[in-house]
């Protein structure tokens, strides 16, 4: 399958991320938390020779990596352009031994996985929503044949 068809569908995405922020913000995630995890989602459709049949899905693969790092994004580290404040403030246990523990692939537990699940429902519901857009304006058929190729 060719990637060429996704950059041409940011039209439809940009519209779906309008139509997709309620359900954002109805979630555990902040916006930028959520952008986050859209940048290790990748889509693809299955079936693209048959639209009719064709599904576009959430690739969520990557999401085990970024996970880790959604809680920095709001606690606004140098990096993550937030809010800034005291490192040691955080809840979490942040700081130098949770970063440690995050790159043995120690940190986390049922909390992370709960919001990893979250991340994968919430991402295939946009999908959903993508194709549902791609068909509503007469694509879908084209960017099918374009993922075929």
């Amino acid at each position: 399958m060719s990637d060429d068809w996704t950059g041409r569908i940011a039209g439809e995405r940009m519209a779906v991320d309008r139509q997709f922020s309620d359900r954002v913000e109805a979630s555990s995630f902040s916006n930028q938390q959520w952008g986050l995890v859209m940048t290790a989602v990748e889509f693809d459709i299955e079936n693209p020779e048959t639209p009719e049949s064709a599904r576009l899905v959430a690739d969520t693969s990557k999401l085990p990596s970024i996970m880790p790092e959604l809680d920095k994004v709001d606690q606004g580290g140098p990096m993550a352009g937030g809010r800034g404040g005291d490192p040691r403030d955080d809840a979490g246990g942040g700081g130098f031994l949770s970063g440690v523990k995050a790159a043995l692939g120690l940190a986390g537990g049922d909390d992370d996985d709960g919001r990893a699940e979250e991340a994968e429902q919430l991402a295939q519901a946009y999908a959903d929503e993508l194709q549902a857009e791609l068909e509503s304006n007469g694509r879908w058929e084209r960017v099918c044949e374009q993922a075929s190729n």
